[in-house]
């Protein structure tokens, strides 16, 4: 039997936690996040995905980023609040878990946190530290600004479609 773990390994020599606030509906930012197969037209840290979803337990993407080819599995998914999925690549055993909850309509914290550990973390925690956090802040960043620029798109067709209902 396949176990799916839903925490980061809090044992692992490196373990990276970061979180953001995105003004954009709940449900834009969960989408966005978990199409998985789009995440290169968002995210230029993202070369390449192989991933037919929707996401849920057992199912595995190999994408390519940072020069990295890895294979991961989705291990647990809470629509609109939770993904983690995790997998081995180069070495490293990677656990990502991120979180999504609504703080007022409109705004979105996101939660990211992962934890690596493998030969190739423990020779240079710190160095791998500081790559995973760049990397992290990097993906909130994309995430952020892509899913702003949907919610201003879609706030601004919304608000375009009354002004000219009005007119007639």
């Amino acid at each position: 039997m396949t176990t799916h773990p839903t925490t980061v390994d809090t044992e692992a020599p490196v373990v990276v936690r970061v979180e953001t606030t995105v003004h954009a509906p709940l449900t834009t930012v969960w989408d966005l996040h978990t199409d998985i197969a789009a995440w290169a037209e968002w995210n230029t840290d993202v070369d390449r995905v192989e991933y037919t979803g929707p996401p849920a337990p057992g199912t595995a993407f190999r994408w390519l980023t940072h020069g990295l080819d890895i294979t991961s599995t989705v291990h647990q998914v809470v629509p609109g609040a939770r993904i983690v999925w995790g997998g081995p690549a180069h070495g490293i055993d990677g656990i990502h878990v991120w979180t999504f909850q609504e703080t007022e309509p409109g705004t979105v914290t996101v939660r990211t946190e992962e934890s690596w550990s493998g030969a190739p973390v423990e020779a240079r925690p710190a160095e791998m530290e500081q790559a995973l956090r760049q990397s992290l802040d990097a993906w909130l960043a994309a995430l952020k600004a892509r899913a702003e620029a949907v919610a201003g798109a879609s706030t601004s067709a919304s608000a375009a479609a009354s002004a000219s209902a009005g007119r007639h």
